[in-house]
């Protein structure tokens, strides 16, 4: 066998694989929209077999011969970290058996199901023991694919989610967001007392009226309903491949702004992966980087441009139209609803202040179970402690503390770090790209996105997962992560004038 044959069986094989990962993906945006609930326990025993599959394609001997094969020195340098990639997922993958995969998923989808129940009914108990038994698997997983990386069980999750990301950048990152960021909290609440309440628009807005309103802020960001779709969910979230990206939110008829704003999130994950490189679609370095960089781009438009004055002024004719004339649309008020902080609940609703210490939480508490230092039956209480102290605000019940996020439930443990050090990034980014091009914030007021875009897709998405997520984040601002960046847009937003 010839390094060129070896190759080409690797790209045939890898293409095979992620054919089988996006079936899983749509099956699941399928189970979160419109799957009856009756059929939860046959979708866990479908996604588990697309799972198995995958991993026992990727596991078998022959992949093994031709990374062996394979000449790395005559490939490209996109090549070259395809190869490199592929190596490390199949060590990944090699570390954990078919029955061990097998019953991750069915536990992972069936304690999701019963979440979303769960969180309904404000029932932490039912759904208990069945994260009882993702938790002990996940602990599983985190040990032999650890063990086979050679990281620490907690830096083996963490790198699944954003490769090369540890538990020591994340301590290093969150001590530092911890030595301002509750001053900062406590400045910026002070100086909007002194400022007053913003004008609240009057209400009811109709859900069929928010729907519309976010397609149409959809279209303008760029998004192509030829290729994808946006519907209602338990939890917002973007899922798919890049030709056909399923979009959800949820709706509340008293506020006009929370869904849509979700909208404009998820949308900014969609146009990451519609600007992947297309010539490598279904190989490792034709897909997206990591979680981190991920929701760069998803944070990029809903708090770096999606809550500056220039957005408020695209947005406002755009509410008024859509909901009736009010004075509460006004583009300075409107800045002013979307820049508004508070001490609150609720995770994926938290102004950009203090949404870093709801991530710092989850991160403990996670780490805390995974070691067995906290059990799950103190989790509750854990966590309305952990939301006293750092974010200063009390949950009333479990709906709004431990049960309010859908990633523990879904086996996602490592993943909320993602959070932050992607609005990090999303900071620096939009620093860079507004340094670049002068005229983009003015674009932007005029519903002109094509710039920033274009920006994106040069900087970040045609990398696709070429470079890691520390050059990609230098190669596009000339500066590693720098916490300096995002504190000095917060301080000018918040206590300045921007």
């Amino acid at each position: 066998m010839t390094p060129n044959d070896a190759y080409g069986h690797l790209l045939a094989r890898f293409r095979r694989i992620g054919l089988l990962d996006e079936a899983g993906r749509i099956l699941h945006w399928d189970a979160a929209t419109m799957m009856p609930s009756g059929a939860a326990d046959g979708r866990a025993e479908q996604l588990a077999a697309l799972r198995e599959t995958a991993h026992g394609l990727l596991t078998a001997p022959d992949v093994g011969e031709w990374l062996a094969a394979v000449d790395d020195g005559a490939l490209d340098a996109a090549g070259r970290a395809d190869v490199a990639l592929m190596r490390r997922r199949r060590l990944r993958a090699a570390a954990l058996p078919g029955d061990l995969v097998t019953a991750i998923s069915l536990a992972d989808s069936r304690c999701e199901m019963a979440w979303r129940a769960a969180r309904a009914a404000d029932d932490f108990a039912t759904v208990r023991p069945l994260l009882q038994r993702v938790l002990e698997l996940t602990r599983e997983e985190a040990q032999a694919t650890g063990e086979a990386l050679g990281l620490a069980p907690y830096d083996a999750l963490l790198d699944a989610h954003e490769p090369g990301l540890a538990a020591a950048d994340c301590e290093r990152v969150f001590a530092a967001l911890e030595s301002f960021l509750p001053d900062l909290l406590g400045a910026a609440l002070e100086r909007q007392a002194l400022r007053g309440e913003p004008l609240a628009p009057r209400g009811p807005f109709p859900a069929a009226r928010q729907d519309a309103l976010a397609r149409r802020v959809m279209a303008d960001l760029g998004f192509d309903f030829d290729h994808g779709r946006l519907d209602l969910s338990a939890h917002p979230m973007s899922v798919g491949a890049p030709d056909d990206v399923r979009i959800t939110t949820r709706w509340d008829e008293a506020d006009a702004l929370a869904g849509l704003y979700a909208v404009v999130h998820e949308t900014g994950h969609a146009l990451y992966e519609r600007g992947l490189p297309a010539a490598r679609r279904w190989q490792p370095a034709g897909e997206p980087r990591g979680m981190a960089v991920h929701e760069s781009q998803s944070l990029i438009f809903e708090m770096q441009a999606g809550r500056s004055p220039a957005f408020a002024v695209f947005l406002a004719p755009l509410l008024a139209a859509a909901f009736g004339a009010d004075v509460a649309w006004g583009p300075e008020n409107l800045h002013r609803l979307v820049t508004r902080v508070r001490r609150g609940l609720i995770r994926v609703d938290a102004d950009e202040v203090s949404y870093p210490l709801h991530v710092v939480l989850r991160f403990r508490l996670e780490r805390a179970m995974l070691a067995g230092d906290l059990a799950l039956a103190d989790l509750p209480g854990a966590w309305r402690d952990g939301m006293q102290r750092l974010v200063g605000a009390v949950p009333p019940d479990d709906r709004d503390g431990c049960l309010q996020d859908i990633h523990w439930y879904d086996g996602a443990f490592g993943y909320f770090p993602s959070y932050t050090f992607g609005a990090l990034m999303a900071a620096q980014l939009y620093d860079a790209a507004a340094r670049a091009e002068p005229e983009m914030p003015r674009a932007v007021g005029r519903g002109d996105f094509a710039p920033l875009v274009a920006w994106l897709r040069r900087h970040v998405h045609g990398l696709g997962a070429t470079r890691s997520w520390q050059q990609i984040l230098e190669g596009a601002t000339g500066r590693p992560l720098d916490v300096a960046v995002f504190r000095r847009h917060l301080e000018a937003r918040y206590l300045g004038d921007g």
